[in-house]
């Protein structure tokens, strides 16, 4: 059990260290930041979290970079096929993200004595479409990802699970502002 939490781990946003150039604004340097509680704020470990919270979620940034490090070697091998060497693309990139926000549907529990939670569940997350670079001393960049199946599930990164029905606008938008914020500050 222990080893599979600590591989768990390795595999959730987080744990991988960057560094924004420049700093955003009003967003924490801190990079090791786990699931936060959709409405009271940050924790750091998976363990930390009560189990009666309405939402879920990983920081925005934390998240982009997980999944780009996780694109890696399709990154590495798109450099290849274009005949770059990752040193001299530094200067300007591009990763185009396509976000969703489906309902889940009914999501209660039938059996046991779980907390009390709403019925309907609400999904929001993202899909790296494509990534290009500009490699220096270049007029135009080139596609060095495309996502080949940009709505399969295997392809979607969640950013943030929630407890509510998807018709309750109010509660989406308490959970989801700082993900906005996240954004507009990338």
């Amino acid at each position: 059990l222990h080893a599979l939490r600590s591989a768990e781990k390795e595999l959730l946003p987080g744990f991988h260290q960057f560094e924004w150039q420049p700093a955003l604004k009003n967003v924490s340097s801190s990079w090791d930041v786990g699931i936060i509680n959709g409405l009271s704020g940050w924790t750091s470990f998976v363990d930390d979290v009560p189990a009666e919270t309405i939402g879920r979620r990983f920081r925005y940034d934390v998240a982009l970079v997980s999944a780009l490090k996780d694109l890696e070697e399709d990154i590495m091998d798109g450099l290849r096929v274009r005949g770059l060497d990752d040193s001299t693309c530094t200067s300007d990139f591009t990763v185009v993200v396509k976000e969703s926000c489906d309902g889940m549907g009914d999501v209660s529990e039938k059996h046991g004595s779980g907390p009390a939670v709403p019925e309907k569940a609400v999904r929001f997350s993202f899909t790296i479409m494509s990534i290009s670079v500009r490699a220096d001393n270049e007029e135009d960049a080139v596609t060095i990802f495309q996502e080949q199946k940009p709505n399969s599930e295997l392809s979607c990164r969640p950013l943030c699970l929630m407890f509510v029905d998807e018709s309750d606008h109010e509660t989406l938008t308490a959970i989801l502002g700082p993900v906005v914020a996240e954004r507009k500050a990338m």
